[in-house]
């Protein structure tokens, strides 16, 4: 299925190639997405590549244009077979072992370059000859790597049995499929090394872009409550967060709604504040409010950690992962080296008693490296150099020896003819 909203023609409006010669909006692009369902920070990475080829058409799986932004929504949407079959909008994930061949049958005849948004099947698709591919991965697909134990824990005998054969057969595509890509782009340090252990490739790390325009510090003087922000389920790992400021009294504001709401509301103590989701115009007076930004998951990158600095706010993080990238321990946050309620605790204390050496102008700056515009600088760079490298690398024809001539190139002796 199409949806044709304002589709960009690649003869409509613009230059063709602008003052520097970085973008040529003639290329005929195909951007390929797992699913586009609602607004998150995949879809905020898809933003960003629209704005750097404005002519780009979209293959997704599955889209809800009503939950897509106005940015998304002006491209041409086509869906694999997947957004066809019987309840596709609300259980898309139960036809994930449909999605490799469902990848395979898109047609990308004609495209000059593909690029492919991967946390979910998206790079699989097969590309033309001499067409470049690059992929942008948020992170190989969690469900059936590293976090494959956490999700069998959540399920049933039987479900568990059927996924587990499942994502071993996704493990075999999922590899074999790196070979498809000639440039691997990681969204952080921590997503590079894992796409080097499962597809044995190297990346270059473009940490996605974050919108910074509505988060500016506050008075010099901050408020008195520790931040939280987060949907509120297992792994984001709020329970370490309220446990530990129930023990030490200090009062925590909780930003964020979730299956796991309720229980995390019993176990908090009077001192723990649940706000559920504000408005972003809320959320930014919190920001830059609060003394400082709780974050105790392990994750791909992080975009909270990011506009907390754009607040001035510094961060107390667990310290693995992606928040390696953003966050500098000792100058714009501190980490805590396990995910435990006593290296928080800790953690917390430690921060109480250095509060003044943070500089907010320092915290904003390290913020600003993750802005839009440094994401589409990079990304558009890459993109050039990558097509450079197709447009000027040599074409080889291949050269068929006769039998007795291959046979002495490879060093055996020619067999005699018969005839």
């Amino acid at each position: 299925m199409q949806y044709p909203f304002g589709i960009a023609s690649e003869t409509e409006g613009g230059p063709h190639l602008d003052h520097d010669g970085r973008t040529r909006t003639r290329r005929k692009i195909a951007i390929i997405y797992y699913w586009l369902v609602k607004m998150r920070g995949g879809e905020r990475v898809l933003e960003e590549m629209l704005k750097l080829y404005p002519q780009a058409d979209i293959f997704t799986h599955v889209a809800i244009p009503e939950r897509l932004s106005d940015i998304i929504r002006a491209h041409r949407i086509t869906e694999t077979f997947i957004g066809r079959l019987p309840g596709a909008r609300a259980h898309y994930k139960a036809y994930l072992p449909l999605m490799p061949r469902a990848l395979e049958e898109l047609d990308l005849s004609g495209y000059d370059l593909v690029i492919s948004v991967e946390s979910g099947p998206a790079k699989g698709v097969i590309v033309p000859p001499g067409v470049p591919h690059i992929c942008y991965c948020n992170t190989p697909m969690r469900y059936i790597w590293d976090q494959y134990g956490f999700y069998c824990r959540s399920m049933g005998t039987v479900q568990r049995f059927v996924f587990g054969h499942v994502a071993h057969q996704l493990r075999q595509w999922d590899v074999s499929t790196a070979a498809r890509v000639d440039h691997f782009v990681a969204n952080s340090s921590f997503a590079a090394e894992r796409i080097r252990r499962y597809y044995g490739r190297e990346s270059t790390v473009i940490n996605p872009p974050v919108d910074l325009s509505i988060y500016r510090p506050g008075p010099q003087r901050r408020g008195a409550h520790f931040l939280f922000i987060s949907e509120l389920v297992p792994y984001k790992r709020a329970d370490i967060a309220i446990e530990a400021f129930s023990r030490l009294g200090l009062p925590l504001t909780v930003v964020g709604s979730g299956d796991g709401a309720a229980a995390l509301k019993q176990k908090a103590g009077d001192n723990v504040r649940f706000l559920g989701r504000v408005p972003n115009e809320e959320l930014a007076v919190l920001y830059r409010t609060a003394r400082a930004v709780i974050f105790p998951p392990l994750e791909d990158f992080g975009i909270v950690p990011v506009e907390a600095m754009a607040s001035g706010v510094p961060v107390i993080a667990y310290g693995k992962g992606g928040v390696r990238d953003s966050v500098i321990d000792g100058e714009t946050g501190l980490f805590f080296d396990t995910q435990s309620t006593e290296a928080l605790i800790e953690a917390v204390e430690r921060f109480c008693t250095i509060e003044d050496r943070f500089d907010p102008e320092r915290i904003v700056a390290q913020a600003r490296l993750f802005s839009q515009e440094s994401f589409r600088q990079r990304f558009g760079a890459l993109v050039e150099r990558t097509m450079h490298a197709h447009e000027t690398r040599p074409f080889l024809l291949p050269v068929t020896l006769p039998p007795q001539e291959a046979a002495r190139a490879q060093g055996a002796e020619p067999a005699l003819s018969t005839w």
